[in-house]
């Protein structure tokens, strides 16, 4: 499995971004995808996750904020992210797990090539 993020880049905050990560390659072995992000001096967290059933979970900084999606055959992830706060600056990264409820970084096999989101205040 492949992933493929964009849609990245430089935001005021209260402003938006949507967030696109492509799958490609053997897809049907994977059972959730995830949205992580690392802002500079920090580890990497959840953001948001979604599994093929298509229930969804969040970090709470991000609820009511954030919502994560799939197409219909699963090979694509996005993350719309609305009023965006400076707090929200990061690299984001998407996943892919063969888990079916994902609970952990360590159950995400797949990794994207992150794409960064800077927001300014």
């Amino acid at each position: 499995v492949q992933l493929q993020a964009s849609g990245g880049g430089l935001v005021q905050a209260g402003g938006s971004l949507r967030l696109s990560c492509a799958a490609s390659g053997d897809i049907w072995i994977y059972r959730a995808m995830g949205w992580y992000r690392q802002a500079p001096g920090k580890e990497r967290v959840l953001v948001a996750d979604i599994n093929r059933d298509g229930s969804t979970n969040y970090a709470e900084d991000v609820k009511g904020r954030f919502t994560i999606s799939r197409d219909n055959s699963m090979d694509t992830a996005y993350l719309q992210m609305n009023d965006l706060k400076p707090e929200d600056t990061a690299v984001y990264y998407c996943g892919a797990s063969e888990v079916v409820i994902p609970t952990r970084q360590s159950h995400y096999e797949f990794w994207g090539q992150g794409t960064k989101v800077t927001v300014s205040s």
